[in-house]
């Protein structure tokens, strides 16, 4: 089963996304994919977003172009439609759901139509906000599953957060889609999108669920220049070695080697192609799609369905997660904040925390139409052409 991604686990993934973990709780949650101490966090912070507004009375927040209605503990549909005096009906159909449906406690349901404003007192969730439409459509341009490959022509260029204080952007999910992918392409992190929307541990979305995206936080204000006078010129800073003076060095001079001892062997030069290679390939077949930074996280590798998939490398398991048509999808962690993302796969033979190594058989080829492997090389949570790993 192939994949169409339209802005890639950045993450996971991330992202990761990748990116819903399977029998998690949100305790402990490594939601980058990189653990502790790992990777550049330079880019989270320039991603981080607000707290989503607190709620009226009611648990509804208004906005100028939508309202939604957040769900409280014991919640379905139909009680979240009485309690505001709606039709349950439309607020199911609205939300891709059944009246009966239960919810999670912070579950966002967005109102098929505006309903009056809360009673005197009870307004703390009127948003002043500019309008923003709901993002419709697949976000990346790389099926997840089989029927769906082709199904993405014309993709629309994946929005940015929307700015500090505006009325946040919606989206809608389509198949195929994890909260990992609809985080990436709005350039938010998943944690954010699982706390404005109420996600389950899993992180898992359903067709035609309506998501808000995350407002971006204020910037601090940058520090001000220090102001001198006209021709005295800008003061220059004191390079660190001004507060702490640099070790001397005494480098030791290498060993002689002993008289008559051997040429050390080059075993760089005795090596075969496939034993250079950083990564080994997933599974055996033919590649029916390479790598493209905006359209293909990955490569997409044409396979006998229910053949070996292999681990690249020696590894972690990082996360299981699944997309929307239940679909698994494994990452595993490699030494130098390196990651490799599998899809397209079933019957797994690992679990979240498994140590593999190069070569352990970690799931098959899923059965489909068209039995495809999606595989992903993350550096960081970066995308990176797989075959500078494999070649």
């Amino acid at each position: 089963m192939g994949m169409t991604l339209s802005a890639r686990l950045r993450f996971l993934l991330l992202t990761v996304p990748v990116a819903a973990l399977s029998a998690c709780t949100t305790t402990g949650l490594d939601w980058d994919l990189r653990g502790p101490g790992r990777g550049d966090t330079s880019e989270a912070a320039a991603r981080a977003t607000r707290a989503r507004p607190a709620p009226d009375a009611r648990g509804v927040l208004s906005y100028p172009g939508y309202q939604v209605a957040l769900a409280r503990r014991g919640d379905t549909v139909a009680g979240v439609a009485n309690r505001l005096g709606i039709d349950a009906a439309s607020l199911a159909q609205a939300n891709a759901l059944r009246p009966e449906d239960p919810l999670r406690q912070g579950e966002i349901l967005t109102l098929p139509s505006r309903i009056a404003a809360a009673p005197s007192g009870g307004d703390a969730g009127v948003i002043v906000g500019a309008t923003a439409p709901v993002t419709t459509g697949p976000i990346e341009v790389t099926t997840l599953a089989g029927a769906a490959i082709d199904r993405a022509s014309s993709p629309a260029p994946a929005p940015a957060v929307p700015a500090p204080g505006a009325q946040p952007l919606r989206h809608k999910v389509v198949r195929g889609e994890t909260a990992y992918i609809v985080a990436r392409a709005y350039n938010v992190s998943a944690r954010a999108l699982a706390d404005w929307n109420g996600l389950g541990p899993d992180m898992a979305l359903r067709e035609g669920q309506t998501l808000l995206i995350p407002t971006a936080a204020e910037s601090p204000a940058p520090a001000p220049e220090p102001v001198t006078e006209p021709g005295e010129g800008s003061p220059t800073p004191l390079p660190p070695s001004a507060a702490k003076p640099l070790p001397d060095e005494n480098p030791v001079a290498a060993a002689e080697p002993a008289p008559g001892t051997p040429p050390s062997p080059d075993l760089g030069a005795e090596r075969t192609s496939a034993s250079s290679a950083q990564l080994a390939m997933p599974v055996e077949g033919k590649i029916v799609r390479g790598f493209d930074k905006a359209k293909n996280a990955g490569i997409d590798i044409s396979a006998a369905a229910g053949s070996g998939v292999r681990a690249a490398a020696e590894g972690t398991v990082a996360a299981i997660t699944k997309n929307t048509d239940q679909v698994p999808v494994i990452v595993i962690r490699h030494p130098g904040n390196l990651m490799t993302v599998y899809m397209g796969i079933d019957g797994l033979k690992v679990a979240k925390g498994d140590k593999v190594t190069r070569g352990q058989q970690i799931a098959v080829v899923r059965k489909a139409e068209r039995a495809i492997v999606h595989f992903e090389v993350r550096k960081g949570v970066d995308a990176v052409d797989p075959m500078g790993y494999l070649q």
